[in-house]
């Protein structure tokens, strides 16, 4: 009979340790999405002590999910926001040796920015200037970002982040 309640005692212990061990992890982690999953995952472990291959199983699973997920996950629109910020000190004269680099990455932040808001909770609606104007941009741009199409419509480029700054500045709920 001591041996059972041993065996008991030690698998309870070790289930006692993965469970711990899981949620540490969890709360490292805790702004990743697949928080959750790992909880499951742990709590599915704790059931399974007996099973050393168990807790390896259930966390190769959650963690290739997660990654995935966080790969394709458009980021919060406050992030887009303020990569968008940094560029409004930049300025370039048309022809300058920096301009194509500095277009360019005020053209690339537009675009995060809308990807974020078209993701956000609240909905495009609550962001319809915004994407509006980086839809009119697109249009004017025709999908053409060579250095000497961003040149040519550098007023345009530069005045919608501009517009969206003035407008974000605004809304500061939505980027704090």
């Amino acid at each position: 009979m001591s041996i059972r309640t041993d065996a008991r005692r030690a698998a309870t212990t070790v289930a006692a340790a993965v469970v711990l061990g899981a949620l540490l992890v969890g709360c490292s982690e805790e702004a990743s999405q697949g928080h959750e999953a790992r909880r499951a995952a742990a709590s599915e472990a704790a059931g399974a002590a007996a099973d050393p291959q168990a807790e390896v199983r259930a966390e190769a699973s959650t963690s290739a999910g997660t990654g995935e997920a966080a790969f394709n996950r458009p980021e919060a629109v406050r992030d887009a926001f303020a990569g968008l910020q940094a560029t409004l000190n930049e300025g370039c004269a048309p022809g300058s040796s920096d301009c194509a680099y500095i277009l360019g990455r005020v053209h690339d932040e537009l675009l995060r920015l809308d990807k974020s808001m078209k993701a956000d909770a609240q909905g495009p609606g609550h962001f319809k200037e915004p994407i509006a104007w980086i839809a009119t941009l697109r249009r004017t741009l025709k999908d053409d970002t060579s250095t000497d199409n961003l040149e040519k419509h550098r007023s345009e480029l530069i005045g919608t982040r501009d517009r969206i700054n003035t407008w974000m500045q605004g809304h500061p709920e939505d980027y704090r």
